[in-house]
Order: C-alpha cells, then sequence, then structure tokens
C-alpha cells in the first residue's frame, strides 16, 4: 500500500467537506451543546438551594459502582455537590463517545454517497489507486477531522467544569482523571475506527448522501446503551472497562476494514451513477 496515494484522497475531499456545510453544521453543534451547555446547567446546581436538588438517592444504581474513595468524598458532601461531581464526572462520559460516531459518520455518508451525487465519483475511480489505499484515504478523511472536533470538545468541557467547580470542591481540580483520559486517547478513536469503517462501506452500497446517513445512525444505538447501561447500574465504564472495550473494538476495527476491502467492488458503484 502507498500511503501518499491514501493521503491524496484525504486532501482532495478536505477541501470538497470544507466548502459543505451539511456536513460541517452537525459536527460543529453538537459539540457545542455537549461541551459547553451541559456543564454550565449542571454547574449551577452548585449555587442552588438544597431543598432544590434531590442527592445522591437519584443515582443509588450508580454509586455503588464508583471507587471507594470517590464514594467516601461523596458522603461527606453536600446534596447538591454530590449532584454535580456524579453528572460531570461519570454520569455525562458516555455522552462523548456520541461526538466522534456522529461527526465521522457524517463525514463518511459523504465519502461514496456524496460524490456520487456531485458526480465526482467516477473521476476518482478511475485513477490508478488501489482499492485498499482509496478506502484508508476516506477513512482518514473522516477520523482526523472528528479527533480534532472531539478532542476540542473534551479541552473545553474540562475547562469549564474545572473554572466552575474549582471554588465549590475547595481548590479540587475534577478533570481530567484516569477514566476521562483512557477514554479520550483510547476508547474515543478506536470507536471512531469502527463508525468510520461501518459507515464507508455503507456509503459505496447506497446511492446518495442522505441515505447513507440515515443508516448510520444505527451506529449511535450502542453507544446509547453504554449510557443507560451505566446509569442504571448495569456496568461501570472504569478504567478496566474501557480498556476491555478498547480491546473489543481494535479487533472489530480490524476485521472491518479487511471486511470493507474484500466487498469494495468499483463496478457497482460506477453503475449506480
Amino acid at each position: 500500500m502507498n500511503f501518499h496515494n491514501a493521503w491524496l484522497v484525504f486532501k482532495k475531499d478536505w477541501l470538497e467537506i470544507k466548502r459543505n456545510w451539511q456536513v460541517l453544521m452537525p459536527i460543529i453543534i453538537v459539540p457545542i451543546i455537549i461541551s459547553v451547555a451541559f456543564p454550565l446547567i449542571i454547574g449551577s446546581i452548585g449555587n442552588m438551594p438544597t431543598t432544590d436538588v434531590a442527592g445522591n438517592q437519584d443515582f443509588d444504581a450508580l454509586i455503588p459502582n464508583l471507587p471507594l474513595d470517590v464514594q467516601n468524598m461523596l458522603a461527606n458532601l453536600s446534596p447538591n455537590l454530590s449532584t454535580v461531581y456524579i453528572l460531570l464526572v461519570y454520569f455525562f462520559t458516555p455522552f462523548f463517545l456520541i461526538i466522534p460516531v456522529m461527526a465521522s459518520s457524517v463525514i463518511g455518508s459523504d465519502s461514496f454517497a456524496g460524490e456520487r451525487e456531485r458526480k465526482t465519483i467516477e473521476a476518482l475511480l478511475a485513477t490508478p489507486i488501489s482499492d485498499s489505499e482509496l478506502l484508508l484515504g476516506k477513512i482518514l478523511v473522516s477520523f482526523i477531522p472528528a479527533m480534532a472536533v472531539t478532542f476540542v470538545a473534551y479541552g473545553i468541557y474540562m475547562t469549564i467544569v474545572d473554572i466552575m467547580t474549582f471554588g465549590m470542591f475547595g481548590g479540587l481540580l475534577l478533570l481530567p482523571n484516569v477514566t476521562w483520559l483512557i477514554m479520550m486517547f483510547g476508547v474515543t478513536p478506536i470507536i471512531a475506527l469502527c463508525s468510520i469503517g461501518l459507515t464507508v462501506m455503507v456509503s459505496s452500497k447506497v446511492k446518495g448522501f442522505k441515505e447513507a446517513q440515515q443508516i448510520s445512525v444505527v451506529l449511535l444505538v450502542p453507544v446509547i446503551g453504554l449510557m443507560i447501561a451505566q446509569m442504571l447500574g448495569m456496568l461501570f465504564l472504569g478504567p478496566l472497562m474501557l480498556v476491555a472495550l478498547i480491546g473489543i473494538f481494535a479487533a472489530v476495527d480490524v476485521a472491518i476494514y479487511y471486511l470493507s476491502v474484500k466487498i469494495f467492488q468499483r463496478e457497482e458503484i460506477l453503475s449506480k451513477q
């Protein structure tokens, strides 16, 4: 495989994506909501009267799964502060898995299906680039922007959280912790690659961008499932669980890539023009 050829595909696609606001708007608006609006709303709970906050009973299923030192700390906090801590540090953690899945699926949906709509796919497929190089280029053009947006969102969220809660928790910086670092640099990239691989594969089989995007929404189901499972106390996205997820998704990513190369058919794509 010639990586230079894959990089040429990346640069060509990125120039087109930068001009397409139908693609850019979702990957800008959703991260802003998650990284800015959520912490500002939750942080305001710390200044509310205690009688207006339900307290730890709302997290009875989640708290027993937390580390013992965190459980002991929460026991010594007011209902307001314990609620703020649980929401900002643990409850909203899975929300950040939505950003790379959403961003990569939107861009990935534009990879083949969008080019077919713009009538540029025929010239691309006629170039002397191997199928694996072409697919790698398509994956990179989804992966790099998706990760850039996700890391920026992580940084904004952690900065807002630490500024808002610094005084509330006596100078304690809530983020980042070990869980967030593993999530940021381990789980996020590996899930993004899984989302991209599936989306590019779907995009190469359907006729239009909107059709590919609608199908790729299904990829959010497992992420939402993780959020609900943690909220109900069925699992805890701690370091061990996150490392296990990295291993599982890494194996899935490799399988998806080789499957994509195997089923990729240039003639079939051209026939749908």
